[in-house]
């Protein structure tokens, strides 16, 4: 039996990348179950859902434009889904106030910021130019949601505890960079690939420091039990959603 064309290895790592996609889409189940035990999606944020929504939404449309990519098509498609549910869900145990905020970042991101990236695109941008316009698009977004993770690591060392940063999060979401790259690179789509090296280092980043603080107590600043015990739980939401939306 021969080596695997660059056809196959595009097909295996595109495959684990919707599988690995899939589980990181449904690490905020739990908050949800939260929510939905409490009633109340008071203390929550919903800006990570609401930019994972407004990713998954932009891939999916790169994707169409870019043509045979159903690879792309199919975890943003079913991410879109997820997201989707995910706000339902927040909007229904929302507080008025909460419920109008929702709606805004829904009506910036969703209709504002991805209905004018494509009229732009379709109206503006030659069609030749097209593909490589929108995936310059997916590339920036990427870059920007993969450096969220640095508020996260610096509560880590701040507080030297990984309470708020779960190894098993950080570890799916650098395999989920690790396989998105190589789908981009076998199929020469660098506007997937390269992001997802950045992906990559800030998963590997986290790694180490959970290794290095998971066994020590919090000897750093001590939270105030309020405030910050509410902007960790923020914190959280972020590394379960903000991440997650543009490893494809």
């Amino acid at each position: 039996m021969g080596l695997l064309s660059v056809q196959d290895l595009a097909f295996i790592f595109g495959l684990l990348g919707n599988i690995v996609s899939f589980l990181v889409f449904l690490a905020p189940i739990p908050t949800f179950h939260t929510i939905y035990k409490k009633k109340s999606s008071d203390g929550f944020q919903p800006v990570p859902y609401s930019v994972a929504f407004f990713s998954a939404s932009l891939l999916l449309y790169y994707a169409m434009l870019k043509t045979n990519a159903y690879m792309i098509v199919s975890i943003n498609g079913i991410g879109c889904v997820i997201e989707a549910i995910y706000l339902v869900i927040y909007l229904i145990y929302a507080s008025k106030k909460a419920k109008i905020s929702v709606v805004r970042l829904i009506l910036l991101f969703n209709v504002g910021g991805l209905g004018l990236i494509m009229i732009v695109s379709l109206l503006v941008v030659k069609s030749s130019k097209r593909v490589s316009a929108v995936g310059w698009m997916c590339a920036i977004t990427n870059i920007a949601v993969f450096a969220a993770p640095l508020c996260i690591m610096r509560q880590v060392i701040r507080t030297k505890s990984v309470e708020f940063m779960p190894f098993t999060l950080s570890l799916f979401l650098t395999l989920c960079a690790t396989m998105w790259f190589f789908y981009g690179f076998f199929i020469k789509d660098y506007y997937i690939a390269l992001p997802n090296v950045l992906g990559f280092l800030f998963g590997i980043a986290q790694m180490i420091l959970y290794f290095i603080y998971k066994n020590t107590n919090n000897g750093g600043d001590q939270l105030e039990p309020n405030k910050d015990i509410e902007k960790n739980v923020n914190l959280e939401e972020a590394i379960d959603r903000e991440n997650v939306s543009k490893m494809n």
